[in-house]
């Protein structure tokens, strides 16, 4: 899962990158363009199910087994200014570089300060928003204008196929002239999977993260009419978003969970804004969770919401789906409660499953091959 935080230069990506992060460090100043070359960083999917699993084989087989969490890839891309599908700012490098992701997580900043530099000199989220997503349909506009000129011979001696793609990108076209996403198109399964082949901006899921200043003028809490209407905008397009303060998640990136909920109750701000961000993520790609342990590891998966057993499997390894026979499976709270497998085979707990079983959220599996 790779994710792309964009947004306006100066709205606090690169400040939300590094709360990602205890180590790597992406630069945040207060000017546009501090990023430059994309910050990339890999961040652990903290699940506290893991951690109660891997607590059993400990009591259990006296060994300390590594857990290994589920992770997400986010990428800080250099910041978007109106003109970049024409190459202003750093538009051509910025573009190229969130192509390359699963999803989008777009910045939007939602508090005002006379101090940090807005680059449109007025706090106005909807308009951040247009911006951007403008600048998408416009670097797709390009791509589908130049597929649509590569088709006309085959349209021409009638190639069905060719007929059926041209049809369907002349109604992107105009989707995207209109500067909207194509993601708001109706499309077929089929005209999904001919759409997909094009790699386009405007198709990726988008994640919009609103950036408070705890302490700030901050539009959620002064109730305004922007805030109002901003989630309006973006309940009416059916996407989701997530309030983060990014400043606080960085001060804090370092302390325990125990310690951050502390320092978060003192700042009157219980809200986690990092692990809301990453389940909304998961959310928004329709990604669930499974386990498996035991003395070696006790190992969080992540795979598309129902996928088989088979399918699962090749999140461990491709061989999996094609030599998989069979799988067993116990859901992870029945696990705990049993205190073991051992205990919890003798209970008749652990069931086997075969090719057709889909894999649930939460599921222990064991994989026979």
């Amino acid at each position: 899962m790779k994710v792309g935080i964009v947004g306006l230069p100066n709205v606090g990506k690169s400040t939300l990158f590094n709360a990602f992060l205890k180590r790597q460090q992406a630069l945040s100043a207060n000017y546009p363009f501090a990023t430059i070359d994309p910050n990339i960083g890999v961040v652990d999917v903290l699940d506290t199910r893991l951690d109660r699993l891997a607590e059993i084989i400990l009591k259990n087989e006296k060994v300390d087994p590594p857990k290994v969490y589920a992770n997400i890839e986010f990428v800080d891309i250099a910041g978007l200014v109106k003109g970049a599908s024409e190459g202003e700012g750093l538009g051509n490098q910025f573009l190229s570089n969130i192509r390359e992701t699963d999803a989008i997580a777009e910045v939007v900043r939602i508090f005002e300060d006379d101090n940090i530099i807005h680059v449109a000199g007025k706090i106005d989220p909807i308009s951040d928003i247009e911006v951007i997503n403008l600048e998408l349909a416009l670097a797709d506009l390009q791509t589908v204008t130049k597929r649509l000129g590569n088709l006309g011979r085959d349209v021409k001696r009638g190639d069905k196929d060719a007929i059926l793609e041209q049809s369907l990108l002349t109604r992107a076209e105009k989707i995207l002239e209109q500067g909207k996403l194509v993601q708001s198109l109706i499309m077929t399964d089929k005209e999904k999977e001919i759409i997909k082949g094009l790699h386009l901006l405007t198709m990726k899921p988008i994640l919009y993260v609103l950036n408070k200043n705890s302490g700030g003028k901050n539009l959620d809490e002064m109730n305004d009419d922007r805030f109002k209407e901003l989630v309006r905008y973006i309940e009416t397009n059916a996407a989701k978003y997530v309030i983060v303060d990014a400043r606080i998640e960085e001060d804090l990136k370092d302390l325990e969970q125990g310690e951050k909920l502390e320092f978060r109750k003192e700042l009157g701000n219980n809200d986690d804004g990092v692990n809301d961000l990453i389940k909304k993520g998961y959310e928004l790609l329709n990604l669930i969770t499974y386990f498996t342990t035991g003395e070696d590891e006790t190992r969080a998966w992540t795979i598309g919401k129902g996928w088989t057993a088979p399918l699962a499997g090749t999140a461990i390894h491709t061989d999996f789906k094609d030599k998989f026979v069979k799988a067993e499976i116990i859901e992870w709270d029945k696990l705990l409660a049993a205190g073991s497998y051992a205990a919890a085979r003798e209970k008749g707990l652990v069931r086997t499953e075969g090719k057709e079983y889909i894999v649930k959220d939460g599921d222990v599996v064991e994989f026979k091959i």
